[in-house]
């Protein structure tokens, strides 16, 4: 464990970073229980595609306006609140699955506790608390290190979501259960996941901040929301690009687990080991994607990234057996795990440092609503069209987005934030004047 741990945490991080890094583990490692398994319990107790569908909007709508709440107020109030308080919410969420079946509460529980979002297969995405914690992070790490520290963030991420779909072995399921008995089946996986919720919430307690009500009592502003404005430039591109992925994503994005168990029968130990091998292959990832960078310059890893990924949906889906499904999306998960740390940081880089929070928040809005209804087309497309349909219009969409990301970004670059951190000279080549990339809090991507 000292040498994992090592292999995580670089030697310059401090203490805000290794708190992070901890909690991410046990955050994530919660959350790829909670995804692997969410779509597969609300199938056994009789929800239809359409239904989980609808379910997925409400959820992608709550964890929006509950990303930008916490990205405005965390600019104005602080982080740390946000670290503590949304996990514990999320824990709350896992035990009311554990325990209920009325739809509405389990529509409310997973509204607030994000539960249905990616697929347990990198778990990037930890909850509506991310803009807080992406900025707590840049707030931490000089510009040079800056996407080397997400870059190990992405790692813990990984690291945790490997250890969460062996776990979501402790399920064991039968063909025609009642639904009494898939609750009791399923109940242990959510209880775990709400104990490293827990976990979690309790390890940012650690985290170490200046009250920034303080600050703002002496300079006699007072704590409100403000419009990112110096941020501009980049922000409203972000919205362009993570507007067009969002409808990707949503189309493919929470049902993966559910299109294996349709499509191939795989039980929810079956789908937790493939996750875990992608993960295991996704550690690697994250550790070179700073390199990549260099290499390629960040907005143009970005665009290849984006593009081969959006290609590799249609072999994988058209697969005729689990396993060579499961190889090509092992292949395509570890190129995308790549760009999400770029993306992260690119986007704490082109933010005023006063509003790296709020941008972080804000940047991702578009992409929450065009994933709603990207969501509920799924949920159609799997009853009435095909299997295939919703992961064949995803891979199209996503390689468009690749072409207008790079036009934005390389050919049309916005001018940094004024009072933004370089980073080394190579890694912006593919965007001249720009900083590094915009940041989605999707796991699957």
């Amino acid at each position: 464990m000292r040498r994992i741990w090592e292999a995580i945490v670089p030697k310059w991080a401090d203490r805000n970073l290794r708190v992070i890094l901890a909690a991410r583990v046990g955050m994530s490692l919660g959350r790829a229980i909670a995804s692997v398994v969410t779509a597969l319990y609300l199938a056994a107790i009789g929800f239809s595609a359409i239904e989980i569908g609808v379910l997925f909007v409400a959820v992608t709508a709550a964890s929006a306006l509950m990303s930008a709440g916490v990205g405005l107020l965390a600019d104005r109030w602080g982080r740390k609140p946000f670290l503590v308080v949304v996990p514990l919410v999320a824990a709350c969420a896992g035990v009311v699955y554990a325990e209920v079946r009325v739809t509405a509460v389990l529509f409310v529980a997973a509204a607030l506790g994000s539960f249905g979002r990616g697929a347990g297969a990198g778990a990037g995405n930890v909850g509506p608390y991310q803009p807080a914690e992406s900025a707590l992070v840049a707030d931490s790490v000089t510009g040079d290190r800056r996407a080397v520290a997400f870059g190990r963030i992405a790692f813990a991420s990984s690291l945790g979501a490997l250890v969460g779909g062996l776990a979501a072995e402790v399920v064991r399921t039968t063909r025609h259960m009642t639904a009494a008995e898939a609750t009791a089946a399923y109940r242990p996986a959510f209880l775990i996941a709400a104990g490293l919720a827990v976990v979690a919430g309790l390890l940012a307690l650690l985290l170490e901040e200046p009250s920034r009500q303080r600050e703002d009592v002496a300079t006699g502003r007072g704590p409100r929301f403000r419009w990112p404005r110096s941020s501009w430039p980049a922000l409203w591109r972000f919205w362009v690009t993570n507007g067009t992925n969002g409808a990707a994503i949503g189309l493919f994005g929470p049902f993966m687990s559910y299109w294996l168990y349709r499509r191939y029968g795989a039980a929810p130990g079956t789908i937790g080991v493939l996750f875990a091998i992608v993960n295991l292959g996704s550690l690697v990832s994250a550790l070179v994607a700073a390199r990549v960078a260099r290499w390629l310059g960040t907005v143009r890893a970005i665009v290849v990234v984006r593009a081969v990924g959006g290609a590799l949906l249609v072999p994988m889906v058209l697969a005729p057996a689990f396993w060579i499904a499961g190889a090509v999306f092992f292949v395509r998960m570890l190129v995308q795990r790549v760009g999400l740390p770029l993306r992260q940081s690119f986007t704490q880089d082109m933010a005023h440092p006063e509003e790296r929070a709020s941008v972080a928040a804000l940047s991702n809005l578009p992409a929450q609503a065009t994933m709603a209804a990207g969501q509920a087309a799924a949920g159609y497309l799997f009853d009435e069209v095909s299997l295939a349909a919703p992961f064949e219009l995803a891979g199209l969409l996503q390689i468009a987005n690749a072409l207008v990301y790079g036009l934005l970004f390389s050919l049309r670059p916005p001018r940094p934030a004024p009072v933004a951190e370089a980073l080394p000279a190579r890694a912006l080549d593919a965007a001249p004047g720009a900083a590094s990339a915009g940041l989605e809090q999707v796991d699957l991507e």
